[in-house]
């Protein structure tokens, strides 16, 4: 193993072979902290983002909080309920692009990937911020490192899946599942003191909130429609799953829609409970701490999952500090759900063209690294800019979701309605019924909650998003264009490839040594047309003793020699080489190109790589190719035995 390649094996670990790939996929046990835990750590947030917005109306409006989050547990049904139809429809994976693909065309489709390519980035943005906001409310002491503990988290959860999707699934099993068991256990003891007449009270249960929106008629409905918009951030990565179905163990649809069941049914647990509780606890919090009435001095808000462990636990109890370790932990895994469906999506659009081909090759571990180094860096970028701010990133978070959403089950309504024009029994006509009637259904509320997340985001940074995906189509498009043409350019020609007329043979020599001489003798057994050594005087004194060893060895090979004035070697041999096209227009010129490689990567610094620059303008001219004659310099010794002989004798 090489100095070089040695840090990259102690961080990924050793290359697999692609007849591993049957060990790389996940049983079910993995497969939910691997694709289900964004949607199942949303349920630290997603009841907070709902009191935010209902705390502009004082109070008062607090009361709502449960006919809210009964809708967005509905909305979840539905969803859950189409992409389980998904994952059985379309086993090959790709989810809304897919679906789209196959169904509604390639605008569609296009429109489709792009959503869901921006909400993966935003997916691991958010979810690592929201894990490092716990962390500070925990440790208050770290709130000045929030931007550099988010960019380590980032970057350590791309190492983590470049080592692979099993190993990043056994990494992530215990943070996941710690947090559904330490949830759970806060809810059942919260409840458990509801029924016996001592509730739980929050630390913020005595403090008031300031009315900021006098909210009634049309101004109440709109308050509660931007409620229920940033409650759907519980839905967010529910799609992973029906991106994700090759990854899973056979039977593959089964599995994948039996974990989407799992992971439903916790959410839903999760976040009815915690939202309940929060009510029953009196939390109060607010986007702006100045509206709080009533705080003590030098008092810190603190998360709503936060408030809830301390007022079940005890707070600095063991509890509290277990849900809120175990809640960090989730909300940075959370973002493992976009490690693991952008690079298959952009897998399959560089397949299709999309996208660069790149993205489509696995790596060393047998996971698409590419695609894995991208989305952190895009991440990163976006930690950078909005300062790792959990409440401005998630303002753009939900809207390409929604689209994806709604592309995704009226594609699968159009998948439908095509089975049932070619089925004839009964019972397998009125199967398919039920199915399109779960998809239609999930079609209409997803694409409403689409217009009333647009609608209420959209002034609130959400923005942004309208114009990245619309950006993203255009360079997909661009890509594919690209690709289209090249494909064209390249496809031979009916009547083959014209033999060139004669071949001209220039080798590039600085001075008589070894590399020179194999590079003639290369050149000569090939026996071209004409055959030139070319230098460049830039030094007189060289170009000299260069003539002076070519008379003295007897090289038979005649010397070409030309001027430099500025001293560039590039410019003359260009010059040369179009001159000899002009004179020869349908014959080959090929181009000579002696080097020697160094024993360690340092030596390359002690050299000018003027061949590489040369060789690099050299692919652009046209009817001109390139050799490169390597000489090792570990055969010095070898080649010494053999050197004195005339060339190519």
């Amino acid at each position: 193993m090489s100095i070089v390649s040695l840090p990259k094996r102690l961080l990924v670990g050793r290359p697999l072979q692609s007849s591993r790939m049957g060990e790389t996929l996940l049983p079910k046990r993995l497969a939910l902290p691997v694709f289900c835990s964004d949607p199942l750590s949303s349920n630290a947030y997603a009841t907070e983002e709902i009191l935010l917005v209902l705390s502009l109306g004082g109070v008062s409006l607090l009361h709502l909080t449960p006919w809210v989050g009964l809708g967005v547990v509905l909305l979840l049904v539905v969803v859950v309920a189409s992409y389980r139809q998904t994952c059985h429809a379309y086993p090959d994976g790709g989810g809304a692009y897919a679906v789209s693909r196959a169904n509604l065309g390639r605008g569609a489709a296009l429109v489709a990937a792009s959503a869901l390519l921006v909400d993966y980035v935003l997916t691991v943005a958010v979810s690592v911020a929201a894990g490092v906001a716990n962390i500070v409310s925990a440790l208050p002491v770290l709130a000045p490192h929030a931007v550099s503990l988010s960019l380590l988290g980032v970057g350590l959860l791309a190492v983590v899946n470049l080592r692979g999707v099993k190993e990043s699934g056994s990494a992530f099993a215990v943070p996941t599942y710690g947090f559904v068991v330490c949830v759970l256990a806060m809810l059942v003891l919260g409840f458990w003191s509801v029924l016996r007449g001592s509730t739980p009270v929050a630390e913020s249960a005595s403090i008031g909130l300031h009315t900021t929106s006098h909210a009634s008629g049309l101004l109440l409905v709109a308050l509660l429609l931007r409620a229920f918009a940033s409650g759907c951030t519980a839905l967010t990565g529910v799609e992973a799953v029906s991106n994700g179905v090759p990854s899973f163990r056979p039977p593959k649809s089964a599995n994948a829609a039996a974990t989407l069941l799992v992971m439903g049914a916790l959410t839903v647990v999760m976040f009815v409970g915690i939202t309940a509780l929060a009510v029953l606890a009196h939390v109060h919090v607010s986007p702006d701490p100045a509206n709080l009435v009533g705080a003590p001095a030098g008092y810190e808000q603190r998360t709503v999952i936060a408030q809830l462990a301390s007022a079940v636990f005890g707070k600095g109890s063991a509890g509290f500090f277990a849900v809120q370790a175990f809640t960090a932990a989730i909300l940075v895994l959370a973002a493992n759900t976009a490690f693991n469906g952008f690079p298959i999506l952009a897998s399959i659009l560089g397949d299709d063209g999309y996208l660069p081909r790149q993205l489509s090759r696995r790596g060393d571990r047998l996971v698409f690294s590419n695609g894995i180094l991208i989305l952190a860096a895009l991440a990163g970028l976006l930690i950078l800019v909005f300062d790792a701010s959990t409440t401005r990133l998630i303002q753009l978070y939900i809207i390409g979701v929604f689209v994806s959403f709604t592309l995704s089950q009226a594609g699968m309504v159009r998948h439908w309605t095509s089975d049932l024009r070619r089925l004839r029994l009964r019972a397998d006509r009125r199967l398919v019924r039920r199915k399109l009637a779960v998809n239609a259904i999930g079609a209409v509320t997803t694409g409403l909650v689409l217009v009333i997340v647009l609608v209420s985001k959209l002034t609130h940074g959400a923005w942004i998003v309208v114009i990245a995906m619309p950006v993203v189509y255009a360079l997909m498009t661009l890509v594919h264009r690209y690709y289209e043409s090249l494909g064209r350019r390249l496809r031979p020609a009916p009547g083959g490839v014209l033999l060139p007329s004669r071949i001209h043979v220039l080798v590039l020599v600085s001075a008589l040594h070894t590399p020179a001489l194999r590079a003639l003798a290369f050149a000569r057994a090939t026996r071209p047309a004409t055959l030139t050594a070319l230098t460049v005087r830039t030094r007189a004194a060289e170009t000299e003793q260069l003539m002076r060893d070519w008379v003295e060895r007897d090289v038979p090979v005649p010397l070409t020699v030309l001027d430099s004035p500025f001293r560039d070697i590039t410019g003359p041999v260009l010059e040369h080489i179009c001159e000899l096209r002009r004179a020869h227009p349908r014959d080959l010129v090929s181009v000579y190109i002696p080097e020697y490689v160094v024993g360690h990567w340092w030596e390359n610094l002690l050299h000018n790589q003027s061949a590489l620059r040369l060789k690099a303008r050299l692919l652009f001219e046209p009817g001109v190719t390139v050799t490169n004659v390597p000489w090792q310099l570990s055969e010095a010794t070898q080649d010494r035995r053999t050197s004195h002989a005339p060339v190519g004798r």
